[in-house]
């Protein structure tokens, strides 16, 4: 049986304390991400992210499904990233999708594309 040595115990540490702040930082994103959602996107899309959201009972064309694991897996993030940027149109949707360019930044746009592979239980792509 080998002991760790001192200097293997301490590098343990430091290795553990990263990985916690590593986590701490994905839970801070996470969290502005779900605050970004509940903001710009429920209203459509439904406190459950399944497209039933309150305004969604009078839109010809019903908000999809971000629960969807099908659908949104086969979704790149790139067309997420354009959908939620530019809307519907700039990916050949729906034009009751609105643009939120100038609402939200790039970086903003990628934590809830990030988000929605979480909802959708899916990978990026």
């Amino acid at each position: 049986m080998r002991l760790l040595t001192k200097n293997h115990f301490y590098a343990l540490i430091a290795a553990g304390i990263a990985l916690c702040s590593f986590d701490a930082a994905r839970a801070e994103e996470s969290a502005h991400a779900v605050k970004l959602y509940n903001t710009y996107c429920v209203q459509c899309h439904g406190i459950n992210r399944d497209g039933n959201g309150i305004n969604s009972a009078s839109m010809a064309v019903k908000p999809r499904d971000h629960t969807d694991t099908k659908a949104m897996g086969d979704t790149p993030d790139e067309t997420l990233f354009k959908a939620i940027k530019g809307g519907g149109l700039a990916v050949g949707k729906s034009i009751l999708m609105p643009k939120w360019e100038g609402v939200l930044n790039d970086d903003e746009v990628k934590e809830l594309v990030t988000y929605l592979r979480v909802v959708s239980k899916t990978t990026p792509k």
